[in-house]
């Protein structure tokens, strides 16, 4: 079984700042459409956020990339591509994993950018794009999932299955140490060096538990196979996602 830590939603780069926290509710803010989408940030009710965190760039009828999709049927939709989806491929990620999504929030009170959880999606189907029938790559564009209404490289996937995100600004769910920068993570007891793809480097892995995430990139695999501890980790971030 693999957990993979996924960045998605707004940040420096993309967007230009934090998803807010909003009532103790952290909303992750779609990245700005890149030319395949039917959805606005309007239409999500995300036009004033999306203008505060911006500075003002984007608006309530700018087109985002709804992707995560949350549904309210309990389901996610979830597509990647490219580079990042040859790295889920190599390394192995398929029906059974689990995708823990995080991205970068702002605190409501002090104003301080850091990493939390944000939702989670468990895979049951994945489907190549590529591939697929003209009917199911058809349903998929008829719920407006951007990968869906236009391809985007050759290697163009979603992942499906039942997924969550958080109601609430819980402890459990931020990544980043207290006062640190969104990069210095208090990580799982169960992630060690060498357990975490694009983290080998020896100087990410600090004493006291902590680990200095890569500034760029999307998806981070952790190969837990059996073993109880990550997945009980696993089990208790969904329960307190589930809770919020």
């Amino acid at each position: 079984m693999k957990i993979i830590f996924s960045r998605k939603g707004f940040d420096s780069a993309a967007g230009g700042g934090a998803s807010p926290i909003v009532d103790g509710c952290p909303i992750s803010l779609p990245i700005p459409s890149a030319g395949h989408s039917v959805t606005t940030y309007g239409d999500l009710g995300l036009g004033e956020h999306v203008k505060v965190a911006s500075r003002g760039k984007l608006g309530a009828t700018d087109f985002c990339h709804h992707d995560p999709m949350f549904r309210a049927d309990g389901m996610c939709l979830f597509g990647q591509h490219a580079a990042a989806q040859t790295h889920l491929a190599n390394q192995g990620v398929g029906v059974g994993d689990v995708f823990v999504f995080f991205g970068l929030f702002r605190e409501e009170a002090t104003g301080e950018p850091h990493h939390r959880i944000f939702g989670y999606q468990v895979v049951e189907e994945i489907v190549d794009l590529v591939f697929c029938d003209d009917d199911r790559r058809a349903e998929l564009a008829a719920m407006g999932h951007p990968h869906a209404l236009g391809m985007h490289s050759k290697n163009d996937m979603i992942y499906i299955g039942r997924g969550d995100t958080a109601k609430a600004n819980d402890t459990e769910l931020r990544l980043t140490v207290p006062d640190g920068p969104p990069s210095l993570w208090n990580r799982p007891d169960w992630l060690m060096r060498g357990g975490l793809s694009y983290h080998d480097r020896a100087d990410r892995w600090i004493r006291g538990g902590k680990l200095r995430s890569v500034a760029r990139g999307q998806e981070f695999v952790a190969d837990i196979g059996r073993r109880k501890a990550p997945r009980d980790w696993l089990d208790h971030i969904i329960a307190v996602i589930g809770r919020s």
